[in-house]
Protein backbone atom coordinates (compact mmCIF):
# COMPACT_ATOMS: atom_id res chain seq x y z
CA UNK A 1 0.00 0.00 0.00
CA UNK A 2 1.42 3.58 -0.91
CA UNK A 3 2.61 5.87 1.89
CA UNK A 4 0.13 8.46 0.96
CA UNK A 5 -3.31 5.63 1.19
CA UNK A 6 -1.58 4.20 4.40
CA UNK A 7 -1.71 7.25 6.11
CA UNK A 8 -4.82 8.52 5.26
CA UNK A 9 -6.37 5.00 6.41
CA UNK A 10 -5.10 5.45 9.53
CA UNK A 11 -5.70 9.04 9.80
CA UNK A 12 -9.52 7.87 8.99
CA UNK A 13 -9.79 5.25 11.58
CA UNK A 14 -7.85 7.02 14.20
CA UNK A 15 -10.61 9.95 14.04
CA UNK A 16 -13.55 7.09 13.44
CA UNK A 17 -15.02 7.66 16.68
CA UNK A 18 -15.79 11.19 16.66
CA UNK A 19 -17.47 10.63 13.04
CA UNK A 20 -21.09 11.01 15.00
CA UNK A 21 -20.01 14.10 16.65
CA UNK A 22 -19.09 16.09 13.36
CA UNK A 23 -22.24 14.48 11.81
CA UNK A 24 -24.29 16.00 14.30
CA UNK A 25 -22.21 19.41 13.85
CA UNK A 26 -22.83 19.08 9.65
CA UNK A 27 -26.46 18.49 10.46
CA UNK A 28 -26.74 21.83 12.38
CA UNK A 29 -25.56 23.91 9.71
CA UNK A 30 -28.04 21.92 7.41
CA UNK A 31 -25.49 19.59 5.56
CA UNK A 32 -26.76 16.68 6.82
CA UNK A 33 -30.03 14.47 7.08
CA UNK A 34 -30.39 14.40 10.66
CA UNK A 35 -33.04 11.42 10.46
CA UNK A 36 -30.59 9.58 8.33
CA UNK A 37 -27.09 10.14 10.01
CA UNK A 38 -26.40 6.02 10.62
CA UNK A 39 -26.27 5.87 6.42
CA UNK A 40 -23.08 8.14 6.85
CA UNK A 41 -21.70 5.45 9.51
CA UNK A 42 -22.89 2.65 6.71
CA UNK A 43 -25.84 1.96 8.91
CA UNK A 44 -29.14 0.73 7.11
CA UNK A 45 -32.56 0.17 7.93
CA UNK A 46 -33.65 -0.65 4.67
CA UNK A 47 -32.61 -4.64 3.99
CA UNK A 48 -30.50 -5.94 0.91
CA UNK A 49 -33.02 -6.92 -1.91
CA UNK A 50 -32.25 -10.57 -3.06
CA UNK A 51 -30.63 -11.15 -6.60
CA UNK A 52 -27.61 -9.40 -8.24
CA UNK A 53 -27.37 -5.65 -6.27
CA UNK A 54 -25.45 -2.83 -8.87
CA UNK A 55 -24.02 -0.12 -6.48
CA UNK A 56 -24.28 3.18 -8.65
CA UNK A 57 -22.31 6.35 -6.73
CA UNK A 58 -22.48 10.03 -7.71
CA UNK A 59 -21.12 12.75 -5.34
CA UNK A 60 -24.00 15.30 -5.78
CA UNK A 61 -26.96 16.25 -7.91
CA UNK A 62 -25.27 16.62 -11.50
CA UNK A 63 -23.19 13.11 -11.17
CA UNK A 64 -26.65 11.72 -9.64
CA UNK A 65 -29.36 12.99 -11.74
CA UNK A 66 -26.67 11.75 -15.16
CA UNK A 67 -27.06 8.34 -13.89
CA UNK A 68 -30.38 8.02 -14.16
CA UNK A 69 -31.06 6.49 -17.57
CA UNK A 70 -28.41 4.30 -16.55
CA UNK A 71 -30.42 3.20 -13.37
CA UNK A 72 -33.71 2.65 -15.58
CA UNK A 73 -31.93 0.38 -17.70
CA UNK A 74 -30.53 -1.94 -14.94
CA UNK A 75 -33.76 -1.95 -13.79
CA UNK A 76 -35.26 -2.60 -16.88
CA UNK A 77 -32.88 -5.37 -17.07
CA UNK A 78 -33.53 -7.26 -14.11
CA UNK A 79 -30.50 -5.75 -11.17
CA UNK A 80 -31.25 -4.26 -8.32
CA UNK A 81 -29.72 -0.70 -8.02
CA UNK A 82 -28.64 0.98 -5.11
CA UNK A 83 -27.75 4.98 -5.54
CA UNK A 84 -25.64 6.93 -3.36
CA UNK A 85 -24.37 10.55 -3.00
CA UNK A 86 -23.32 12.58 -0.17
CA UNK A 87 -25.69 15.77 -0.17
CA UNK A 88 -29.08 16.44 1.20
CA UNK A 89 -29.76 17.59 -1.96
CA UNK A 90 -28.43 14.96 -4.22
CA UNK A 91 -31.17 13.04 -1.81
CA UNK A 92 -33.96 15.16 -1.94
CA UNK A 93 -33.87 15.15 -6.06
CA UNK A 94 -33.33 11.85 -6.10
CA UNK A 95 -36.08 10.80 -4.18
CA UNK A 96 -38.38 12.30 -6.60
CA UNK A 97 -36.57 11.32 -9.22
CA UNK A 98 -35.37 8.09 -8.76
CA UNK A 99 -37.34 4.93 -11.18
CA UNK A 100 -39.31 3.23 -8.58
CA UNK A 101 -37.23 -0.03 -7.23
CA UNK A 102 -34.35 1.67 -6.93
CA UNK A 103 -32.88 2.51 -2.99
CA UNK A 104 -30.99 5.72 -2.12
CA UNK A 105 -28.65 5.66 0.55
CA UNK A 106 -26.25 8.40 1.95
CA UNK A 107 -22.57 7.29 0.92
CA UNK A 108 -20.62 6.43 4.14
CA UNK A 109 -18.04 8.23 5.20
CA UNK A 110 -14.61 7.06 3.96
CA UNK A 111 -13.55 5.78 7.74
CA UNK A 112 -12.66 1.70 7.52
CA UNK A 113 -15.15 1.22 9.99
CA UNK A 114 -17.89 2.81 7.95
CA UNK A 115 -16.82 1.81 4.77
CA UNK A 116 -16.78 -1.87 6.47
CA UNK A 117 -20.69 -1.60 7.93
CA UNK A 118 -21.70 -0.52 4.68
CA UNK A 119 -20.27 -3.24 2.53
CA UNK A 120 -21.37 -6.03 4.96
CA UNK A 121 -25.10 -5.08 4.46
CA UNK A 122 -25.28 -4.31 1.02
CA UNK A 123 -22.83 -6.86 -0.83
CA UNK A 124 -23.30 -5.39 -3.95
CA UNK A 125 -21.90 -7.24 -7.24
CA UNK A 126 -20.60 -4.18 -9.30
CA UNK A 127 -20.00 -0.65 -7.79
CA UNK A 128 -20.29 1.59 -10.33
CA UNK A 129 -18.43 5.28 -9.64
CA UNK A 130 -19.70 8.18 -11.69
CA UNK A 131 -17.19 10.79 -12.57
CA UNK A 132 -14.46 11.03 -10.39
CA UNK A 133 -15.32 10.67 -7.12
CA UNK A 134 -12.91 8.49 -5.42
CA UNK A 135 -12.92 7.42 -1.42
CA UNK A 136 -10.00 5.75 -1.00
CA UNK A 137 -10.78 3.08 2.03
CA UNK A 138 -14.54 2.78 0.49
CA UNK A 139 -13.10 2.07 -2.97
CA UNK A 140 -10.48 -0.64 -1.66
CA UNK A 141 -12.33 -2.18 0.98
CA UNK A 142 -15.01 -2.61 -1.74
CA UNK A 143 -12.53 -4.07 -4.29
CA UNK A 144 -10.94 -6.36 -1.38
CA UNK A 145 -14.65 -7.60 -1.04
CA UNK A 146 -14.83 -8.83 -4.50
CA UNK A 147 -16.96 -5.80 -5.78
CA UNK A 148 -16.43 -5.53 -9.52
CA UNK A 149 -15.65 -1.93 -9.93
CA UNK A 150 -16.17 0.45 -12.99
CA UNK A 151 -15.26 4.45 -13.08
CA UNK A 152 -17.94 5.07 -15.62
CA UNK A 153 -18.67 8.56 -17.05
CA UNK A 154 -15.07 9.41 -16.41
CA UNK A 155 -13.72 12.76 -16.43
CA UNK A 156 -10.86 14.33 -15.06
CA UNK A 157 -9.58 17.92 -15.61
CA UNK A 158 -5.66 18.72 -16.44
CA UNK A 159 -5.90 20.37 -13.22
CA UNK A 160 -6.73 17.45 -10.88
CA UNK A 161 -4.43 15.44 -13.12
CA UNK A 162 -1.80 16.98 -12.24
CA UNK A 163 -2.60 17.40 -8.62
CA UNK A 164 -2.91 13.62 -8.83
CA UNK A 165 0.63 13.15 -10.34
CA UNK A 166 2.04 14.64 -7.40
CA UNK A 167 0.94 11.39 -5.92
CA UNK A 168 1.37 8.91 -8.88
CA UNK A 169 1.77 5.40 -6.70
CA UNK A 170 -1.24 6.49 -4.79
CA UNK A 171 -3.37 7.16 -7.89
CA UNK A 172 -2.30 4.03 -9.42
CA UNK A 173 -3.72 2.23 -6.92
CA UNK A 174 -6.93 3.94 -6.32
CA UNK A 175 -7.50 3.92 -10.01
CA UNK A 176 -6.18 -0.53 -9.97
CA UNK A 177 -9.13 -0.67 -7.92
CA UNK A 178 -11.40 -0.53 -11.35
CA UNK A 179 -11.80 -3.18 -13.74
CA UNK A 180 -12.73 -0.51 -16.16
CA UNK A 181 -12.82 2.97 -16.49
CA UNK A 182 -15.17 4.49 -18.84
CA UNK A 183 -14.59 8.10 -20.06
CA UNK A 184 -16.11 10.48 -21.88
CA UNK A 185 -13.45 11.17 -24.79
CA UNK A 186 -10.72 10.68 -25.59
CA UNK A 187 -9.03 13.63 -24.07
CA UNK A 188 -9.86 12.38 -20.46
CA UNK A 189 -8.98 9.11 -21.68
CA UNK A 190 -5.54 9.93 -22.29
CA UNK A 191 -5.13 11.78 -18.73
CA UNK A 192 -6.28 8.43 -17.22
CA UNK A 193 -3.81 6.30 -19.05
CA UNK A 194 -1.06 8.75 -18.07
CA UNK A 195 -1.96 8.18 -14.03
CA UNK A 196 -2.33 4.53 -14.52
CA UNK A 197 -5.39 3.49 -15.25
CA UNK A 198 -5.96 0.19 -17.10
CA UNK A 199 -8.82 -0.92 -19.42
CA UNK A 200 -9.54 2.97 -20.17
CA UNK A 201 -12.77 3.07 -22.63
CA UNK A 202 -14.07 6.11 -24.39
CA UNK A 203 -17.96 5.54 -24.11
CA UNK A 204 -19.47 8.78 -24.21
CA UNK A 205 -21.26 11.16 -21.65
CA UNK A 206 -24.11 9.52 -19.71
CA UNK A 207 -26.01 13.15 -20.33
CA UNK A 208 -26.36 12.81 -23.33
CA UNK A 209 -28.79 9.80 -22.91
CA UNK A 210 -30.38 12.18 -19.93
CA UNK A 211 -34.48 12.43 -20.78
CA UNK A 212 -35.85 15.99 -20.98
CA UNK A 213 -35.52 18.15 -17.60
CA UNK A 214 -38.98 17.90 -15.87
CA UNK A 215 -40.89 20.89 -15.65
CA UNK A 216 -44.27 21.96 -14.10
CA UNK A 217 -46.63 22.23 -16.95
CA UNK A 218 -48.82 25.07 -15.13
CA UNK A 219 -45.85 26.34 -13.68
CA UNK A 220 -44.41 27.21 -17.36
CA UNK A 221 -47.88 28.37 -18.25
CA UNK A 222 -47.49 31.27 -15.60
CA UNK A 223 -44.09 31.87 -16.40
CA UNK A 224 -45.08 32.59 -20.01
CA UNK A 225 -48.05 34.55 -19.04
CA UNK A 226 -45.89 37.05 -16.90
CA UNK A 227 -43.20 37.31 -19.53
CA UNK A 228 -45.75 37.63 -22.28
CA UNK A 229 -43.88 39.02 -25.54
CA UNK A 230 -41.18 40.12 -24.20
CA UNK A 231 -37.79 39.36 -25.12
CA UNK A 232 -35.60 37.19 -22.97
CA UNK A 233 -31.87 36.90 -22.18
CA UNK A 234 -31.63 33.66 -20.18
CA UNK A 235 -28.58 33.00 -18.33
CA UNK A 236 -28.44 29.75 -16.78
CA UNK A 237 -26.05 28.38 -13.67
CA UNK A 238 -24.24 31.68 -13.02
CA UNK A 239 -21.30 32.10 -10.83
CA UNK A 240 -19.98 35.19 -9.08
CA UNK A 241 -18.39 37.09 -12.07
CA UNK A 242 -20.43 35.90 -14.76
CA UNK A 243 -23.29 38.14 -13.26
CA UNK A 244 -20.93 40.98 -13.56
CA UNK A 245 -20.41 40.34 -17.42
CA UNK A 246 -24.30 39.69 -18.46
CA UNK A 247 -25.98 42.09 -16.21
CA UNK A 248 -23.57 45.14 -18.59
CA UNK A 249 -24.95 42.92 -21.69
CA UNK A 250 -28.50 43.08 -20.37
CA UNK A 251 -27.84 47.39 -20.02
CA UNK A 252 -26.44 46.96 -24.22
CA UNK A 253 -29.58 45.10 -25.40
CA UNK A 254 -31.93 47.15 -23.29
CA UNK A 255 -30.93 50.30 -25.44
CA UNK A 256 -31.94 48.38 -28.43
CA UNK A 257 -35.19 46.47 -27.05
CA UNK A 258 -36.54 48.13 -24.30
CA UNK A 259 -38.85 45.78 -22.64
CA UNK A 260 -35.86 43.25 -22.39
CA UNK A 261 -36.34 40.88 -19.15
CA UNK A 262 -33.47 38.92 -18.47
CA UNK A 263 -33.68 35.90 -16.21
CA UNK A 264 -30.49 35.02 -14.33
CA UNK A 265 -30.53 31.53 -12.68
CA UNK A 266 -27.54 30.89 -10.33
CA UNK A 267 -25.83 27.78 -9.97
CA UNK A 268 -26.05 27.72 -6.12
CA UNK A 269 -29.60 29.61 -5.08
CA UNK A 270 -28.12 31.35 -1.95
CA UNK A 271 -26.35 33.86 -4.30
CA UNK A 272 -29.96 35.05 -4.67
CA UNK A 273 -29.76 38.40 -2.61
CA UNK A 274 -25.88 39.05 -3.93
CA UNK A 275 -27.43 39.28 -7.64
CA UNK A 276 -30.66 41.62 -6.29
CA UNK A 277 -27.67 43.56 -5.16
CA UNK A 278 -25.53 43.80 -7.99
CA UNK A 279 -28.74 44.55 -10.11
CA UNK A 280 -28.52 48.16 -8.37
CA UNK A 281 -30.70 50.89 -10.49
CA UNK A 282 -32.15 47.12 -12.54
CA UNK A 283 -35.43 46.80 -10.94
CA UNK A 284 -34.94 42.45 -9.51
CA UNK A 285 -37.53 40.28 -8.67
CA UNK A 286 -36.38 37.27 -6.68
CA UNK A 287 -38.39 33.76 -7.47
CA UNK A 288 -37.37 32.18 -4.03
CA UNK A 289 -39.55 35.17 -2.33
CA UNK A 290 -42.37 34.29 -4.63
CA UNK A 291 -42.19 37.95 -6.33
CA UNK A 292 -43.94 37.96 -10.01
CA UNK A 293 -42.24 38.86 -12.93
CA UNK A 294 -43.92 42.85 -13.98
CA UNK A 295 -43.85 44.96 -16.50
CA UNK A 296 -41.47 46.54 -14.56
CA UNK A 297 -39.05 43.67 -13.54
CA UNK A 298 -35.52 43.95 -15.39
CA UNK A 299 -33.83 40.86 -14.18
CA UNK A 300 -35.93 37.97 -12.79
CA UNK A 301 -33.58 36.31 -10.45
CA UNK A 302 -34.60 32.72 -10.41
CA UNK A 303 -33.09 31.45 -7.39
CA UNK A 304 -34.43 28.05 -6.60
CA UNK A 305 -33.43 24.38 -6.61
CA UNK A 306 -34.43 22.02 -9.81
CA UNK A 307 -36.37 24.18 -11.79
CA UNK A 308 -33.60 24.94 -14.88
CA UNK A 309 -36.49 22.51 -17.27
CA UNK A 310 -38.48 25.28 -16.64
CA UNK A 311 -36.44 28.26 -17.54
CA UNK A 312 -35.05 26.77 -20.24
CA UNK A 313 -38.49 26.48 -22.29
CA UNK A 314 -39.05 29.78 -21.43
CA UNK A 315 -36.29 31.22 -23.64
CA UNK A 316 -35.50 30.44 -27.15
CA UNK A 317 -31.65 30.48 -26.15
CA UNK A 318 -29.68 30.77 -23.17
CA UNK A 319 -26.14 31.67 -22.24
CA UNK A 320 -24.36 28.77 -20.01
CA UNK A 321 -22.61 29.40 -17.12
CA UNK A 322 -19.49 27.95 -15.76
CA UNK A 323 -17.97 28.49 -18.86
CA UNK A 324 -16.93 32.89 -18.16
CA UNK A 325 -14.88 31.62 -15.60
CA UNK A 326 -12.53 28.35 -14.75
CA UNK A 327 -15.12 25.96 -13.86
CA UNK A 328 -15.40 24.10 -16.81
CA UNK A 329 -18.76 24.89 -17.84
CA UNK A 330 -22.45 23.52 -16.96
CA UNK A 331 -23.99 21.03 -18.76
CA UNK A 332 -25.29 21.79 -22.34
CA UNK A 333 -27.03 19.02 -23.53
CA UNK A 334 -29.57 19.88 -21.12
CA UNK A 335 -31.22 23.24 -22.97
CA UNK A 336 -29.96 21.49 -26.34
CA UNK A 337 -32.19 18.48 -26.04
CA UNK A 338 -35.20 20.85 -25.49
CA UNK A 339 -34.13 23.02 -28.64
CA UNK A 340 -32.20 25.75 -27.33
CA UNK A 341 -29.01 27.43 -28.84
CA UNK A 342 -26.43 27.93 -26.82
CA UNK A 343 -23.52 30.46 -26.08
CA UNK A 344 -21.23 29.89 -23.66
CA UNK A 345 -17.87 31.61 -22.82
CA UNK A 346 -13.91 29.75 -23.31
CA UNK A 347 -13.59 27.19 -20.21
CA UNK A 348 -15.36 24.17 -21.27
CA UNK A 349 -12.97 21.73 -20.00
CA UNK A 350 -16.10 19.42 -17.98
CA UNK A 351 -18.21 18.84 -20.80
CA UNK A 352 -15.54 19.26 -23.91
CA UNK A 353 -17.13 16.70 -26.51
CA UNK A 354 -20.77 18.61 -25.60
CA UNK A 355 -19.63 22.16 -26.35
CA UNK A 356 -17.76 21.36 -29.26
CA UNK A 357 -20.40 18.89 -30.87
CA UNK A 358 -23.00 21.56 -30.19
CA UNK A 359 -21.20 25.04 -31.00
CA UNK A 360 -20.05 23.02 -34.22
CA UNK A 361 -23.52 22.15 -34.85
CA UNK A 362 -24.73 25.54 -34.70
CA UNK A 363 -21.87 27.23 -36.06
CA UNK A 364 -21.61 30.16 -33.35
CA UNK A 365 -22.39 30.43 -30.12
CA UNK A 366 -18.06 31.71 -28.07
CA UNK A 367 -18.39 34.81 -26.03
CA UNK A 368 -15.94 35.86 -24.04
CA UNK A 369 -17.52 39.68 -22.91
CA UNK A 370 -20.54 41.60 -22.63
CA UNK A 371 -20.18 42.82 -25.89
CA UNK A 372 -20.00 39.56 -27.55
CA UNK A 373 -23.38 38.17 -25.26
CA UNK A 374 -24.95 41.23 -26.58
CA UNK A 375 -24.49 41.09 -29.67
CA UNK A 376 -25.64 37.30 -30.65
CA UNK A 377 -28.39 37.69 -28.18
CA UNK A 378 -29.35 40.53 -30.64
CA UNK A 379 -29.28 38.81 -33.89
CA UNK A 380 -31.21 35.98 -32.56
CA UNK A 381 -34.13 38.04 -30.77
CA UNK A 382 -34.89 39.85 -33.50
CA UNK A 383 -34.46 36.76 -35.92
CA UNK A 384 -36.20 34.05 -34.14
CA UNK A 385 -36.67 31.90 -37.11
CA UNK A 386 -32.63 32.03 -36.89
CA UNK A 387 -32.93 30.80 -33.01
CA UNK A 388 -35.40 27.94 -33.80
CA UNK A 389 -32.80 26.75 -36.85
CA UNK A 390 -29.83 26.74 -34.27
CA UNK A 391 -32.12 25.66 -31.24
CA UNK A 392 -32.82 22.80 -33.98
CA UNK A 393 -29.02 22.55 -34.65
CA UNK A 394 -28.20 22.28 -31.29
CA UNK A 395 -30.46 19.35 -30.56
CA UNK A 396 -28.91 17.61 -33.74
CA UNK A 397 -25.04 17.99 -32.16
CA UNK A 398 -26.13 16.92 -28.52
CA UNK A 399 -28.17 13.43 -30.47
CA UNK A 400 -24.28 12.75 -31.77
CA UNK A 401 -23.28 11.86 -28.18
CA UNK A 402 -25.98 9.64 -27.24
CA UNK A 403 -25.26 5.59 -26.85
CA UNK A 404 -23.17 5.83 -23.13
CA UNK A 405 -25.79 4.02 -21.07
CA UNK A 406 -25.79 0.93 -23.64
CA UNK A 407 -22.39 0.77 -24.08
CA UNK A 408 -22.01 0.76 -20.24
CA UNK A 409 -24.18 -1.62 -18.94
CA UNK A 410 -22.64 -3.60 -22.10
CA UNK A 411 -19.31 -3.40 -19.87
CA UNK A 412 -21.14 -4.05 -16.86
CA UNK A 413 -22.70 -7.48 -18.08
CA UNK A 414 -19.20 -8.45 -19.37
CA UNK A 415 -17.60 -7.77 -15.80
CA UNK A 416 -19.95 -9.48 -14.07
CA UNK A 417 -20.05 -12.71 -16.69
CA UNK A 418 -16.07 -13.21 -15.62
CA UNK A 419 -17.37 -12.35 -11.87
CA UNK A 420 -15.57 -15.50 -10.05
CA UNK A 421 -17.72 -15.39 -7.17
CA UNK A 422 -21.18 -15.99 -9.50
Amino acid sequence: MPLGLTLWRRLTAALSPLSPLLLQQRAARGKEDRARLDERLGISKIARPAGRLVWVHGASVGESLAALPLVEKLLADGFKVLATSGTVTSATILAARLPKGAIHQYVPLDTPRASRHFLEHWRPDAGLFVESDLWPNLILAAKAQGVRMALINARISERSARRWRRAPKSVQTLLGAFDAVLAQDEEITARFRALGAGNVQVVGSLKADAPPLAHDPAALATLKAQIGARPVLLAAQTHPGEDETVLPAHDILRARFPNLLTIIVPRHPARGADIAMLCGTRIPARRSLGQPITPETAVYIADTLGELGLFYRAAPFCFIGGTLVAMGGHNPLEPAVLERAILAGPHRSSAASAYDAILGAQAFGTVTSSADIAREAARLITDPDAARIAGAAAAQGAATLSGAVARTVAVLKNLLAHDARA
